[in-house]
């Protein structure tokens, strides 16, 4: 099978190589291509890509998945049995520039949650359905499996091209999941979970263990919450106030000011630092490409100890079972093995909705636990979301599908409504001050709204 990865160039593609290079399914990816619109980033990583397979065989392995990198968009997509997009429209820059924009404002400067996350997912909306159109062209039977930012957004916007073929993935709902299951020594494996929203907004509402739901344990226990990433985050008491487990992107909904005073305290955004961290790695492998892998671990290894920083008490570091708790290239290896080998498998993805979330539309996309097999991703029905829960989901969902509106319509006047609309935004005229910044700063967001 071949795979193509858009943002091949991308600084976690070898991620998503190491776990085919490590399937030993049958049938199973033997052809890699990747496409970026760097050439740069991509003879770096098709460096990183290549020396895993060196080590991999030099360990007695055979059959190492074949890599080719291209800026050729067709060329990539020809032949693809599955497509991995994880596409940065305007780069780092471009990301900095969505945190900052917000920041001079108070709000809150975060990639994927608030006005930045606004402003990202209409940047790459007509990038998204422009490449949704070159697949539905040239490999309609792929499946997609969508890794770009804002995640469920885009995952929408693909998905009013090529239907349900489009699949969004994220690690954070699957690492919850996992973290409180192991803080009870219960097998992961063995357990499922009760998860339900949108793709960083969602809720851990229960833990079935042989027919029971252990989440209360948890839960009711101050001192064993502490021991999971999440009890820290929002602390005990909150999390009982809740009576369940938040994705820790609440954090930015639940601790606004303290999210926003902690951004602007420090000497760097978190797009700044990957910047500023990303130019010394593809700069150092540019003037030694041997070394191309053992500096990629190293600064992967910077980068994975300082997600979310913002939210931590000073000097506290991620723990490593956190670190290791989700993984979204284990999500993408298991949704092509369960399509290409009908391994039928559960997972918490986002898909259609359908009737899946009570209170929202058919074709929004939500992020819930689904069946998959040969025939694709099935939501499983969820009972309803608590009121408080589904008022910030509709609002926010709402918000995103005017987002997708104004980018495919060109429409600043939608554009406008939508900033206004999300709930971290504090005013009709912060969000005018909002949209002509980033008009201003992007210039191909300035030329995209009317």
């Amino acid at each position: 099978m071949k795979l193509a990865i858009l943002g091949g160039g991308g600084f976690r593609v070898p991620l998503v190589y190491g776990a085919v290079l490590r399937d030993l399914g049958s049938p199973r990816v033997d052809a890699v291509s990747l496409y970026d619109v760097s050439p740069d980033r991509l003879e770096a990583m098709g460096q990183v890509t290549r020396q895993m397979a060196h080590e991999e065989m030099a360990k007695g392995h055979d059959g190492a998945p074949t890599v080719e990198t291209t800026t050729d968009l067709d060329k990539a997509l020809e032949g693809a049995d599955f497509v991995f997009s994880a596409i940065r429209v305007g780069g780092l820059e471009g990301r900095t520039t969505d945190e900052r924009v917000a920041l001079d404002l108070g709000l809150l400067g975060q990639e994927t949650t608030g006005p930045g996350g606004l402003a990202y997912g209409m940047r790459t909306v007509p990038v998204a359905i422009h490449i949704a159109e070159r697949i539905a062209e040239i490999c309609p039977r792929a499946w997609v499996i969508n890794f770009t930012n804002p995640a469920g957004m885009i995952t929408e916007a693909m998905q009013q091209v090529l239907g349900e073929r489009v699949v969004g993935i994220c690690d954070t709902p699957i690492g919850l999941g996992r973290r409180a299951a192991r803080a009870l020594a219960l097998d992961p494996d063995r357990t499922s979970f009760d998860y339900v929203g949108l793709n960083h907004l969602g809720w851990l509402r229960g833990l079935d263990h042989d027919g029971r739901d252990m989440l209360p344990d948890l839960i009711g226990d101050a001192q064993l919450l502490t021991t999971i990433e999440e009890g820290r985050l929002f602390g005990p008491e909150w999390i009982q106030l809740l009576g369940c487990l938040p994705n820790e992107y609440l954090y930015y909904y639940y601790f606004t000011r303290d999210a926003v005073a902690a951004i602007k305290g420090d000497a760097q955004t978190r797009g700044e630092f990957l910047l500023d961290q990303q130019r010394a790695f593809y700069d150092a492998v540019r003037v030694r490409p041997d070394t191309a892998l053992h500096e990629w671990r190293r600064v992967r290894e910077e980068r994975d100890a300082t997600y979310m920083k913002e939210s931590r008490a000073e000097l506290e570091t991620r723990d490593a079972a956190d670190i290791e708790g989700g993984g979204y290239e284990g999500v993408a290896l298991a949704i092509m093995g369960a399509i290409a080998r009908n391994e039928r498998s559960t997972m918490i993805l986002n898909v259609r909705n359908g009737s899946a979330v009570p209170g929202l539309p058919p074709d929004a996309v939500v992020e819930v636990p689904c069946v998959v097999d040969a025939d694709g991703p099935r939501p499983l029905a969820t009972l309803p979301l608590a009121g408080h829960q589904l008022g910030l989901v509709q609002q926010v969902k709402a918000v995103e599908q005017l987002t997708i509106e104004a980018a495919r319509g060109r429409s600043a006047s939608l554009a406008l409504k939508a900033f206004a609309l999300h709930p971290l935004v504090d005013s009709v005229s912060t969000a005018r001050v909002l949209l002509q910044g980033y008009r201003d700063r992007h210039p191909d967001l300035g030329m995209l709204l009317r």
